[in-house]
C-alpha cells in the first residue's frame, strides 16, 4: 500500500510513520506549511505547524529512510480554518479550530492531493481506532482513554476512513510510544505535546480577536435584561465563563455568576447561576456521518461536547437534516459553535456544529 505519512514534528507523527514502513508499506513523509509568515504560527512546544517542527519532522524522515516533502497548506488553512474562528467567534459561536484543521485540511485537502498523487491512505499519528466491517470501516475509539482523539476525528466521513491510517490506535499508553520513538533513535521522543491554538502566537487569544473582529464596549446583563456590568468586547466572553466579569452590581443571592450567553447583534453578554448553566437540550445542522447514517427518527447514544469531557448518554433524533439531542442528565456549560460527536459504545457515529441550546432552569 502506499501510504502518505502526515509528519507533523512531533513523537506520534514519527512513531506512526516508522510504523507504517514497518508494516512493508511504501511511506512517503509530507509536513504541512499552514503559514508563509515565520512568527505567525507558535514555537517550542505550543504550536504543531512551525519551522523548528517541520526540520524535526525532516530528521525523523531521514532517520526512517523516507522520501520527505513538505506542502504548502497556507491559503487553504488561512480559508477554511482561520477565517471560519474569526466569524464564529463574529457570530457569537465557540468554535473549535482543530476540528475545523482535521475536517479542511488533514482529512480533505491533504487526502484529496493524496489520492490525485495515487497514494491509497494518509497515514497520521491519532489516537484512533479503525475497525473493517461489512459495511465499511467505523471509527472507534483507542486503547488509551486518556490519549483517546476519536472526538476531533468525528468529523470524518466514511470515504475519507476508507483511506486513513492510524497505526498508534492500539497502544496501551503514550508513555510507550515515547520509549519506541527513543529505542528508534527518534530526536522527538521526548518533544513536549503541542497545545493551544496555533495561529496565535503569543497565545493571547482574546487580544488577537479583538484585532480581528474588533472590540466594541457593551452591556453585562443578568437573565431579566437588567444590566450588571460593561465589557470591553463580547468576543472575549464565552459561556461557563467566571472569571474576568468585573460585575459592578452582585447577585442577590452573592453568589458567583457565569456566562451564559452572548450576543453578538447587540453586543451584549448573559450572565446568571452556575446552575442555569445546565442544558437541557441541543441541536445542529451543521453535520457529518462516519460511516452508515441512522436512520431518521430517535436513537440512543452517547454525546461527548468537549475533547476530553465525558460522554453523557443521551436520545439523539435525526430528521430533515437536523440533529437534536437530548442528555439523560443536563449537560454543563454548553455553547453554540462547539462540536458534539456522538459514540454508540466505542464507535463514533457522526458528529454536529451545536447552533442551538435549551436551558434545564427555566429563565424567572
Amino acid at each position: 500500500m502506499r501510504v502518505l505519512a502526515a509528519m507533523s514534528g512531533g513523537v506520534d507523527s514519527a512513531v506512526a510513520a516508522a510504523r507504517a514502513v514497518d508494516a512493508g508499506h511504501d511511506v512517503v513523509g509530507v509536513h504541512l506549511a499552514l503559514s508563509r509568515a515565520g512568527g505567525t504560527l507558535r514555537t517550542g512546544s505550543r504550536g504543531c505547524c512551525t519551522i523548528e517542527d517541520a526540520m524535526d519532522a525532516r530528521r525523523a524522515a531521514d532517520r526512517l529512510g523516507i522520501p520527505f516533502y513538505v506542502w504548502d497548506f497556507s491559503e487553504r488553512f488561512r480559508d477554511d480554518v482561520i477565517e471560519d474562528f474569526i466569524s464564529e467567534y463574529r457570530a457569537g459561536r465557540t468554535p473549535n479550530p482543530c476540528m475545523r484543521c482535521n475536517e479542511k485540511i488533514k482529512f480533505a485537502a491533504l487526502l484529496e492531493r493524496a489520492l490525485e498523487l495515487g497514494f491509497d491512505a494518509v497515514c497520521t499519528g491519532h489516537y484512533a481506532t479503525l475497525v473493517d466491517t461489512a459495511h465499511g470501516p467505523e471509527l472507534h475509539r483507542a486503547s488509551d482513554a486518556a490519549k483517546d482523539q476519536s472526538y476531533v476525528l468525528g468529523v470524518l466521513t466514511a470515504e475519507q476512513l476508507a483511506h486513513t491510517y492510524f497505526p498508534l490506535g492500539d497502544t496501551p499508553s503514550k508513555a510507550l510510544v515515547r520509549a519506541e520513538a527513543a529505542e528508534r533513535g527518534l530526536t522527538v521522543a521526548q518533544k513536549p505535546d503541542s497545545h493551544d491554538i496555533c495561529f496565535i502566537p503569543d497565545g493571547d487569544t482574546r487580544g488577537w480577536l479583538a484585532e480581528k473582529v474588533g472590540a466594541e464596549t457593551g452591556a453585562i446583563v443578568d437573565r431579566s435584561g437588567s444590566v450588571v456590568g460593561e465589557h470591553d468586547g463580547a468576543h472575549a466572553y464565552t459561556v461557563g465563563q467566571r472569571r474576568g466579569l468585573r460585575l459592578g452590581v452582585p447577585a442577590s443571592d452573592g453568589k458567583p455568576r457565569f456566562v451564559l450567553e452572548v450576543r453578538p447583534v447587540n453586543n451584549t453578554v448573559v450572565v446568571g447561576p452556575k446552575e442555569a448553566l445546565a442544558t437541557a437540550q441541543i441541536a445542529g445542522e451543521r453535520h457529518s456521518w462516519a460511516g452508515r447514517p441512522p436512520a431518521e427518527g430517535e436513537f440512543d447514544c452517547h454525546v461527548q461536547i468537549r475533547a476530553h469531557a465525558d460522554p453523557v448518554a443521551a436520545t439523539a433524533s435525526y430528521s430533515d437534516g437536523m440533529i437534536t439531542v437530548r442528555p439523560d442528565e443536563p449537560f454543563d456549560g454548553v455553547a453554540p459553535g462547539q462540536t458534539a460527536v456522538l459514540y454508540s459504545g466505542t464507535r463514533v457515529l457522526g458528529q454536529f456544529t451545536i447552533a442551538t441550546t435549551v436551558s434545564a432552569v427555566p429563565t424567572p
